[in-house]
């Protein structure tokens, strides 16, 4: 018997983690999903079919037929009132529906008069967004034109699963390297998402071989699950962190200051730097940190992005190792010792990030917290 999730209608802040989590916003056409769309035309008889996905402030189209636009404003979205509830949104004519009869998808093109939407909901009762049908003419839609369509959106959801699952690694749950390419192909490409201020670190935990060649490979593995949740701890919701290789990591931070990024890759490091693993009878963890910022050193393509995060990741390596580096700072192979010692981050609480990052530059580049 399967258990259904509570519904999670009022949490929007967990509604957006969970579409996050699915690495699928912006993603190129999938057949799975567009041949979902041409049987839900054919089975129904209606001109247009969406897979819609409904983000911060913005509705995806995830795949479509019949229509014209990959997005639309939230604002004007029939399937952002479909993720309020739990049960189909059914409109017969929406110029007679005071809630649509204005709306310009309506009164302009495509000219929707009808429209039936599922929600589509994740195992743990997130509305992501909707299956919808529409048409240009009037229509009651059955009982069982609601049932069908039901059908075919849990079809979506299980598609959007198994694709969830074969973008992750398997024992950390970060993003394949595969997949993280992916997303940062697609970040770069966008000509909204390339325009803001983004930066990419480039992670990697220190004397990894010694310590699969001591503990052997299952405390290894614990080391990097532990790393990695580590490092999730501290990031944001869209922040994107894969694994890359076997100690490496990347992470992809969107929409950040350098000054904040470099803050964030600290607050990393310290949280490694902290945990406390017994299967290590004692030995520390720590990890190395390359930064690089996308408009200093992206130079409009991902892998002069990645070339610059790595340098920094490797200056940060000859240089001590658990430390971090920025791409372009001054400090480059050859270990720095601060004339200050790193302030605590205690005594840096009660700043900005902003404020942490600039007084942690100010204690000599390269963070090193401890011998």
């Amino acid at each position: 018997m399967t258990h259904l999730a509570t519904p999670k209608l009022s949490d929007e802040a967990g509604r957006l983690a969970a579409l996050y989590r699915y690495e699928i916003l912006d993603a190129d056409p999938e057949t799975d999903f567009e041949d979902i769309v041409r049987v839900v035309k054919a089975v129904f008889g209606v001109p247009m079919v969406a897979i819609t996905l409904i983000d911060t402030d913005r509705q995806w189209l995830k795949a479509k037929t019949g229509l014209g636009v990959s997005q639309t404003p939230r604002s004007i979205a029939f399937c952002d009132h479909t993720i309020r509830s739990t049960m189909p949104l059914s409109i017969e004519d929406a110029t007679q529906d005071p809630r649509f009869a204005a709306n310009p998808l309506v009164t302009g093109e495509p000219g929707i008069r009808c429209y039936l939407g599922v929600p589509l909901t994740t195992p743990d009762g997130y509305n992501l967004g909707s299956l919808c049908i529409l048409g240009t003419e009037p229509r009651r839609f059955t009982p069982t034109n609601k049932e069908v369509l039901r059908e075919f959106g849990r079809l979506v959801m299980s598609k959007m699963e198994l694709r969830m699952l074969a973008r992750r690694d398997a024992l950390t749950a970060a993003l394949s390297r595969r997949a993280f390419e992916e997303h940062m192909g697609v970040v770069v490409r966008n000509p909204i998402t390339s325009r803001l201020p983004m930066s990419l670190l480039m992670i990697d935990i220190d004397r990894f071989k010694h310590v699969n060649d001591r503990f052997g490979h299952p405390v290894g593995d614990l080391v990097l699950q532990a790393v990695a949740e580590a490092i999730r701890s501290s990031l944001r919701p869209a922040d994107r962190l894969g694994r890359l290789g076997g100690e490496e990591f990347g992470i992809l931070l969107g929409d950040i200051d350098p000054g904040t990024a470099y803050a964030l890759a600290v607050r990393i490091t310290r949280q490694v730097d902290a945990l406390s693993l017994p299967a290590l009878q004692g030995q520390t963890v720590s990890v190395s940190c390359g930064v690089a910022h996308w408009q200093e050193h992206g130079q409009g393509d991902a892998m002069s992005w990645i070339a610059a995060a790595d340098a920094a990741l490797y200056r940060a390596k000859n240089s001590g190792r658990n430390r971090v580096e920025v791409a372009g700072s001054p400090t480059s192979g050859h270990q720095t010792r601060p004339t200050v010692p790193p302030p605590s981050l205690s005594a840096l609480s009660r700043f900005s990030a902003d404020e942490v990052a600039r007084r942690l530059r100010d204690s000599h580049g390269g963070f090193r917290p401890r011998a």
